[in-house]
């Protein structure tokens, strides 16, 4: 039986099982579902395979933070994760509402149509996953891609949970995204680009290789006004989730070779 917080019997607020498997995340007041665990492999499977991900603060305001959350699980009002380290606690989240794109009902606004016709760039998966990590993180405003969450990411991509997608022109890296695959699930987690459109373009170019892959759903997170012109639709998380639980365990393979933006 999943259990939420208030009912563990192994210290404040302490949380046992699988990881997520043991949260009732649909239940959960706050988008803050959970905190503390380790940004490794096993525990981000868990999140996605439940419709979390971690949200961090930049490390410029992780001790801030770090003792809101710790007020949070001394109040039982938020859970804690086992084998939680020393330092930094990671908080989870599950967003009410969540945003998605359906693959299949992506819209392409007119200037990305025209940018992909006459840019020359190409696209590929999975070429360059580190460096577009990198990218993902380095803003001017801070990141909340911290050091343990680049490690993260990065291990869980060698095991071939976690991909890229690039945008080149040239040999020269302009823009891309990185996210998760989850059965016929994938959640996007940040993009970048170097170049005017690249990120957007590198958004249609991972829709149309998961509609190819029968992965029907792109994971947006939150909403945001560019995504909202290409299609993005507000989901309950209850419906959110449902969707989770039905794909979660149909594997699925995303089509990785290089091509030319303005093939289609």
């Amino acid at each position: 039986m999943r259990r939420w917080y208030g009912d563990q019997t192994s210290g404040p607020g302490l949380v046992c099982g699988v990881l997520f498997d043991d949260i009732d995340v649909a239940a959960a007041p706050l988008s803050l579902v959970a905190v503390g665990g380790r940004l490794d492999p096993p525990t981000l499977r868990s999140a996605y395979r439940n419709g979390v991900f971690p949200w961090p603060a930049s490390e410029e305001e992780e001790r801030r933070h770090d003792k809101e959350l710790r007020k949070l699980v001394r109040k039982r009002l938020v859970p804690l994760l086992p084998d939680t380290p020393q330092g930094p606690m990671v908080p989870w989240t599950s967003p009410h509402p969540r945003a998605v794109l359906l693959t299949h009902q992506l819209s392409v606004p007119r200037s990305v149509r025209q940018l992909m016709r006459r840019c020359g760039w190409t696209t590929t998966v999975d070429v360059a996953f580190e460096q577009v990590l990198a990218h993902c993180s380095d803003r001017a405003e801070g990141t909340w891609i911290t050091g343990a969450m680049r490690r993260g990411y990065t291990d869980l991509h060698r095991e071939g949970g976690a991909h890229s997608v690039e945008v080149w022109d040239g040999d020269r890296l302009v823009g891309g995204l990185y996210g998760v695959l989850t059965g016929r699930l994938f959640s996007g987690e940040s993009m970048f680009f170097l170049e005017s459109g690249a990120s957007k373009v590198a958004v249609v170019d991972l829709c149309r290789r998961l509609v190819e892959a029968d992965v029907p759903v792109l994971d947006t997170q939150t909403e945001s006004e560019h995504l909202r012109a290409m299609g993005q639709v507000l989901a309950h998380r209850d419906e959110y989730l449902e969707v989770v639980r039905s794909l979660r365990d149909q594997p699925a393979v995303i089509p990785t070779g290089r091509r030319p933006t303005s093939a289609r």
